[in-house]
């Protein structure tokens, strides 16, 4: 299982995504007096000390990517399963990607900005590592189907 290199892909999309989930992803900035609030996946940290769970969406996209990845990795023997739930994955974190997008930009007040943080650039890294795994996946696909030819 391990000595395969999609797995190890797939490992690392998963710390990726286990990364994000932990770390800020964004900060509103407000154009007067005021302190930021910071966005997390779950949550938004008011500068008062209290918290908005408007953003609750996509800490549940990236926790359904994570037990979706331990799936991917132990269907090995099938690698037309394993080879799906890839692309599953990766439109998961395009529709992180997207929500993202939506609670940054699109639902800001007036006199807010929105600065994305570092952490919000590792689901794009997941879905690199995903292709990528896909990517070897498929190849394992046809090598076996070449020796199966052979014959």
């Amino acid at each position: 299982m391990l000595q395969r290199i999609q797995t190890v892909y797939l490992f690392l999309a998963l710390i990726v995504t286990v990364v994000c989930l932990c770390l800020p992803i964004g900060a509103f900035t407000p154009a007067g007096m005021g302190g930021d609030t910071m966005m997390f996946n779950l949550w938004k940290l008011l500068p008062e000390g209290g918290h908005d769970f408007s953003v609750w969406p996509l800490f549940v996209i990236l926790l359904l990517t994570c037990p979706l990845n331990l799936l991917t990795v132990f269907t090995y023997k099938n690698r037309k399963l394993q080879s799906r739930l890839c692309v599953y994955n990766v439109l998961l974190n395009l529709v992180w990607i997207a929500l993202y997008v939506v609670f940054g930009y699109v639902m800001v007040e007036d006199g807010v900005t929105f600065n994305p943080q570092l952490a919000a650039c590792l689901p794009g890294v997941a879905i690199i590592l995903y292709v990528m795994a896909r990517r070897g996946i498929q190849s394992d696909e046809r090598l076996v189907r070449s020796m199966d030819r052979i014959r």
